[in-house]
């Protein structure tokens, strides 16, 4: 307790500068503080030093008051009642009135300090019960760490206005079991009709499915058009079924073999690792474009191939609004915790380059990975823990609690609209079975299990609770479900009657309308790449002419002249020059060029010098992006990853084939980095997912090799 005292005692010093502060500027310090030191001045006449050696008991315990304040909104969620099948592990100190200087004997003293949570004066009993609800209930919140004052105080004003209780209407409620309903029993009719089978089931976490249905209605109100989603296998099926309105039948195909073509050279892939697009209709009217990414059992490997659709569609679709679209990422608690590509994805949140206006990371917290415990798989508290390295709000939240759960992901939305940042919502659930249906849990966990058998799911959790609120009666529950098993069995029936095949991944459509994968005569077929030497020549001198009203390092001028001559004078041209007017040359034509990677503006080996920093600011100048009428030249020097950045130009150039996207590896071997992209999504998605991709790879040995050696006459 030692340390404790030392806070309480340092307080007083603390609170004597606060109070000069106020007494010479009552604007100089925080709100609440203002309305606290009106109130002890009133109780005081003012007449007396705030901190002295004959102050009051009474005044030191506000101060008391206050730092309990400090602590429920720093470490409430250390006691939040989150997890639906573990007794918590304890945390010292605790949240016990001794903690904090007080005791059982102050609950009925009324404090000023009541003002900072906005009750104005009140008992600490009222105070204590506010704090209580609002952090230690069935959400947990960590957010004190942001550095931006603004923020925390829109998440303090938020929570505690409504102590973080949900405020649904009976018809939202109503909503919210439907979509609940759907999960739970969809789950159930795969497990009792495809015995055996492999589904990654989301049983135990089914609650994601209103969350995400509770979102995408949210973000139609605040102005979105289109979610990017990224998952695991874990409850693909039912977010395909449930959120993205795959039917129910041509799911059930999957599941007995007939969605791919025997005679087809594409091989196809897992139905959980498929991806898919549609529109759906918002609550509102609003339609609202959905798609989910196809990807491996690289449970992570999907993350930087979201944030890089999601940037390519700001960019072309939405013209560099990012409050029309935003990427959704699904994480499992293990491979958020563990793989290192997480780590680069977050890095990318605020880089020009890469930004994309924050993603909401949903977490589905099984508190297990394949068969490893938590407490074996990370360091960290939370599994969530990386998401503050770039100070991202986390909440913890009961995965019993459905509505706790669409409060909290509403609020991300509107975070998110209002701030750009990437928010984390960890769902603490349980996976009802093993690492898959056939897998048998209780070798390594037969404690867990045993109580997860008895545990009832999400949807009997809330039935009762609406049961016993009135919003809904028993008679209209047992319709709602016998109508849906009844739609199952209709699907299911007529999946068994036909011999069906589909292309159930339609990819010449949109941005690849009028495209096809490419085919041996494709490359066998000479491409006339032919540009008139008298074009090649202005575009040659728009970019070496140098405007004479910007001071450029000396170098960089003698570089430059060279630069001309090649276009004046020899119309020789090494192959940095070349580069660079390959690139023009697409511009005019009116082909958008990005380029990204380690050091690729200035170039590694001081080669390229596509972007020329002037000699006396930090003022930047693209000579590329001086041409008239031609699109924009993107260039970004990117953060020191491979795996996420090639990641993320991948999905780039998948949302975008028209553009030109170009990821260069600094160095030849430093595309192994990159290896689990090359392996799982450029080398394999034709035969996997028909998917084509135009991203261009270029490697910087080859390119030093060509630039030293290789010249070219036009």
């Amino acid at each position: 307790m030692d340390s404790l005292n030392y806070i309480n005692n340092g307080n007083a010093a603390f609170i004597d500068s606060l109070y000069s502060a106020y007494e010479q500027d009552p604007e100089s310090v925080e709100f609440g503080w203002q309305k606290f030191f009106e109130g002890f001045d009133f109780g005081r006449g003012a007449q007396a030093p705030v901190v002295s050696a004959e102050t009051p008991d009474h005044f030191l315990k506000e101060i008391n008051v206050l730092n309990m304040i400090g602590g429920y909104r720093g470490r409430g969620h250390l006691f939040a009642q989150t997890n639906p099948v573990r007794e918590r592990r304890k945390y010292f100190p605790g949240k016990e009135l001794e903690t904090f200087g007080l005791s059982n004997a102050d609950l009925d003293t009324v404090f000023n300090a009541g003002v900072e949570v906005g009750l104005g004066p009140a008992k600490l009993r009222d105070i204590l019960q506010m704090l209580e609800e609002t952090y230690c209930n069935t959400i947990g919140t960590e957010y004190h760490y942001i550095r931006n004052p603004i923020k925390v105080k829109w998440f303090q004003d938020r929570m505690e206005s409504q102590r973080n209780k949900p405020s649904f209407s009976a018809d939202e409620k109503k909503l919210i079991l439907s979509k609940l309903s759907q999960a739970v029993i969809f789950e159930n009719f795969l497990g009792t009709k495809f015995l055996g089978q492999k589904r990654f089931s989301l049983e135990g976490a089914e609650a994601l499915i209103p969350a995400l249905d509770s979102v995408i209605q949210k973000g139609a109100v605040l102005g979105i058009e289109e979610f990017v989603i990224g998952m695991a296998h874990r409850g693909r099926l039912n977010v395909l079924a449930n959120i993205m309105k795959k039917t129910y039948k041509e799911i059930f195909f999957e599941f007995e073999g007939k969605n791919y073509d025997e005679d087809s050279s594409i091989s196809g892939d897992v139905k959980y690792h498929l991806g898919f697009s549609t529109d759906v209709e918002a609550e509102n009217g609003k339609k609202v474009h959905l798609s989910l990414c196809p990807n491996p059992s690289h449970l992570e490997a999907v993350d930087p191939v979201v944030e890089g659709m999601t940037r390519s569609k700001i960019d072309f679709k939405y013209n560099g609004d990012h409050t029309k679209i935003a990427p959704i990422l699904i994480h499992g608690d293990a491979s958020v915790a563990g793989q290192g590509i997480v780590y680069e994805v977050l890095q990318m949140e605020k880089l020009d380059g890469y930004r994309t206006g924050g993603t909401i990371h949903l977490v589905i917290n099984n508190q297990i990975g394949f068969t490893t415990n938590f407490i074996d798989a990370r360091s960290s508290t939370y599994c969530t823990d990386v998401g503050k390295t770039v100070l991202s709000p986390v909440f913890h939240v009961n995965g019993d609690d459905v509505e706790a759960l669409a409060y909290v992901i509403n609020m991300a939305m509107e975070y998110r609209q209002i701030f750009h940042d990437d928010i984390f919502i960890d769902i603490l659930c349980y996976r009802r079975y093993g690492h898959n249906e056939a897998d048998e849990p209780k070798f390594t966990q037969p404690v867990l299990y045993k109580v997860i058998e008895e545990h009832p799911n999400p949807r009997e959790v809330y039935l009762n609770k609406l049961l016993a609120e009135g919003v809904v009666d028993n008679d209209e529950v047992k319709k709602m479900e016998k109508d849906f098993r009844a739609l199952l069995q209709e699907e299911l029936n007529e999946s068994k009657a036909e011999d069906h095949f589909t292309d159930s991944l339609p990819m010449f459509a949109g941005a690849w309308e009028g495209l096809h994968l490419a085919s041996e005569s494709d490359f066998n077929t000479p491409v006339n790449t032919v540009v008139p030497k008298k074009e090649l020549l202005s575009i040659g001198k728009k970019i070496t002419d140098l405007p004479k009203d910007k001071d450029f390092f000396k170098k960089i001028e003698k570089l430059f002249e060279e630069r001309g001559k090649m276009v004046n004078d020899t119309h020789v041209f090494d192959w940095a020059m070349g580069e660079l007017l390959a690139y023009g040359t697409l511009l005019k034509e009116g082909h958008p060029v990005r380029l990204s990677g380690e050091d690729v503006k200035r170039g590694t080996f001081s080669h390229r010098h596509a972007v020329l920093t002037l000699a006396d600011s930090e003022e930047e100048y693209t000579p590329l992006n001086t041409l008239d009428e031609s699109e924009k030249f993107s260039i970004y020097n990117s953060l020191l990853s491979e795996y996420g950045v090639l990641g993320f130009e991948y999905g780039y150039a998948l949302a975008n084939p028209n553009a030109l996207t170009i990821w260069e590896a600094q160095f030849g071997d430093f595309f192994n980095g990159a290896q689990i992209i090359v392996d799982q999504y450029i080398a394999s998605a034709e035969t996997k997912w028909q998917r084509g991709n135009g991203l261009v790879y270029c490697c910087l040995m080859a390119t030093r090799a060509r630039a030293q050696n290789t010249h070219q006459h036009v």
